[in-house]
């Protein structure tokens, strides 16, 4: 994204016309600036959680920091684009070079040449030539995406996934970077409209991608949270971590039920820091293999 972002944290105190009020401690909320006042951030606060009848919002301990916006209700990243506002590319996807680790275990891609610029001369006209290259690899290499025929037998292959649910989604980002916990669950997910959009969980686990730790203690989704994705209609479901499920969870709940609900999983993001909470359009689309469940991807996005 264009520009540092920062948010808020404070403790509140909110009285209510009609009687009681609400506490609150360590909340945060997306702010348009560093030079924010008390009173913009006590109304940002107050829109967040929707609040009614509020009549006074007292705010203690305010601090401001740069840290991208999460999508706080009725914040500045809440705000639909200009019309005519100017787009940009967003690559969210790994270079895949030879022998790279992508999941470990698996064995990096090969790629070598199978006709030459030196031998193609002499079956073209002079100061012509070509290289045509071959290459090897699994098909979980770098930034890939699941269809249900990697988990299921009769599920539908990559020859058969419908382009509309991965090319051109109106995408909902959900950070969940800088968290306690590893998982991804229903709260983090819920204060979300995720019909029809892909859900990309920005967990930061990308910042380790190729090395060990990019498998140590990773972010994952929960069973929980993959069932109210597909309970929600989620169209698509894309991290920035070594797998969707948690990697000791040898039942991957996460596949289980996202694959058999037909939603497609994009795994091994990155670069997400770079789109805003909404209003971009995710695409991340595999050549069209038959009988082939999983497939490198350039995925990107439209801002």
């Amino acid at each position: 994204m264009s520009g540092q972002q920062f948010r808020a944290e404070f403790d509140a105190r909110v009285e209510f016309s009609n009687g009681g009020h609400l506490e609150v401690a360590g909340f945060r909320v997306d702010v348009p600036h560093e030079d924010v006042t008390e009173a913009e951030v006590a109304t940002l606060f107050i829109a967040s959680l929707g609040l009614l009848m509020s009549e006074r919002a007292d705010l203690t301990g305010l601090r401001v920091f740069p840290e991208a916006h999460k999508g706080t209700r009725g914040g500045p990243s809440a705000v639909d684009p200009a019309p005519n506002a100017a787009r940009k590319l967003v690559e969210l996807s790994h270079r895949i070079i030879p022998g790279m680790t992508t999941y470990p275990g698996l064995p990096g891609p090969e790629i070598s040449a199978y006709l030459t610029r030196e031998d193609s001369r002499a079956g073209y006209a002079p100061d012509t030539e070509f290289a045509i290259d071959r290459i090897a690899l699994v098909g979980n290499t770098g930034t890939y995406l699941d269809t249900p025929y990697h988990r299921y037998a009769d599920g539908h292959d990559l020859a058969e996934l419908p382009l509309g649910r991965i090319a051109d989604l109106p995408t909902v980002v959900i950070r969940t970077e800088g968290s306690r916990s590893r998982a991804i669950d229903v709260g983090a997910l819920a204060p979300y409209d995720v019909d029809g959009k892909a859900v990309l969980l920005h967990s930061g686990g990308d910042r380790d991608f190729g090395t060990p730790a990019y498998a140590e203690e990773a972010p994952y989704l929960t069973a929980a949270g993959a069932q109210w994705l597909a309970d929600n209609d989620a169209a698509l479901v894309g991290i920035d971590s070594v797998n969707i499920d948690d990697i000791d969870d040898r039942g991957r709940p996460a596949h289980t039920i996202l694959l058999a609900a037909e939603i497609p999983i994009v795994e091994h993001l990155t670069g997400l820091d770079q789109l805003p909470p909404s209003g971009a359009r995710f695409t991340a689309a595999p050549p069209l293999f038959a009988r082939f469940g999983t497939f490198p991807v350039r995925a990107f996005a439209i801002v």
